[in-house]
């Protein structure tokens, strides 16, 4: 891998708060926050986890039967990949001239209720470089997203290095997190959301700091973490008058953005809690010592013991595709052309 030819540059973690369900109005917030990054030089800026529209917080604060009408309002404000939002997300890249790495809630196109966590990749010139769905939604989540497939575990070449992405509690997924760094990942984005509903004793800005500098050291590589952030409008709409939930959701301490060296020390100041973006500068070679100590996924490793493989086969509902002689699988009376007319 040659990275001879790719100069420092500057990194922007975004810590915000969505405009709630709005999937219009937080565009409109990623544009501006996206302008700003840029207009200080960064030209890699990360958002939260489903920034678009935003977190399904009531799965953790509500019975499923009194979140389900949420969900329905979810799923008519998320988005499709490609669609018209995601054609407004790309010419936000284009015109920042940055990588936009941004976390949406896509709705499937062949189902008006099958939602995924998904991380979406542009390029500078507005090109959609990678969609990323989230491979296991975790604990409460699972009410709210399907799951993805390995289709998506892939790091891609650009102009600021190998970079890959991962959404939230998938930076705990050892297996994917290697599946990454051994396809030469060096930057790495590691988007999450405010977790205030977590157990008391979780701490969340913890839990967030040692994932992303375990990353970062195990695989000697830059780790850009972009968290959300719960704003009082948020806790107005899901929680109402509900103390308890209004309490849940107000916990301090529970979002974390910031950006990790390849020694998995932290590079600047993190962000706790309050909106703002994050900056770093990120020199590839500050990879290369590091891993004359430890290369987990070169000399440091032994692949005559472990031998991991990954399907990497996109997983469809249906295939449709024709039969080897050209014809359809189904005759013109519309049966198989099998015994009984079953397959």
């Amino acid at each position: 891998m040659d990275i001879k030819g790719i100069d420092p540059f500057v990194a922007a973690a975004v810590q915000a708060a969505p405009v709630f369900l709005d999937t219009d109005a937080t565009i409109d917030k990623v544009e501006a926050l996206a302008h700003e990054a840029a207009g200080n030089g960064a030209r890699l800026i990360a958002f939260p986890e489903v920034f678009v529209p935003g977190y399904p917080y009531w799965n953790w604060t509500m019975t499923p039967p009194k979140g389900s009408a949420w969900f329905e309002r979810l799923a008519l404000a998320s988005i499709e990949v490609p669609g018209p939002e995601c054609d407004r997300l790309a010419e936000i890249a284009r015109a920042c001239g940055a990588y936009l790495v941004i976390g949406v809630n896509e709705r499937a196109a062949h189902s008006v209720a099958t939602l995924y966590n998904t991380v979406l990749t542009f390029a500078p010139d507005g090109s959609l470089l990678a969609k990323h769905r989230k491979l296991v939604p975790t604990w409460a989540e699972k009410l709210t997203w399907a799951h993805g497939d390995g289709s998506s575990l892939k790091v891609h070449r650009t102009a600021i290095g190998p970079l890959g992405v991962l959404a939230c509690g998938e930076n705990t997924n050892t297996l994917a997190r290697f599946t990454l760094l051994a396809q030469g990942e060096l930057v790495h984005v590691a988007n999450y959301i405010s977790l205030p509903v977590a157990p008391p004793d979780y701490d969340m800005v913890e839990a967030i700091r040692v994932r992303s500098a375990a990353h970062s050291f195990e695989g000697k590589v830059f780790t850009v973490v972009a968290c959300s952030t719960v704003s009082p409008e948020i806790i107005d709409m899901v929680a109402g008058s509900d103390d308890e939930a209004r309490q849940m959701l107000a916990r301090p301490n529970s979002a974390f953005s910031g950006i990790i060296g390849p020694d998995g020390r932290l590079i600047g100041e993190a962000i706790i809690d309050v909106e703002g973006i994050a900056y770093a500068e990120i020199d590839l070679r500050r990879c290369i010592q590091p891993r004359q100590m430890h290369d987990i996924v070169g000399h440091y490793n032994r692949f005559d013991i472990f031998d991991l493989r990954v399907n990497t086969a996109p997983q469809q509902p249906v295939d449709l595709a024709p039969r080897r002689d050209g014809e359809s699988l189904f005759g013109a009376d519309g049966s198989t052309g099998e015994a009984g007319g079953e397959r």
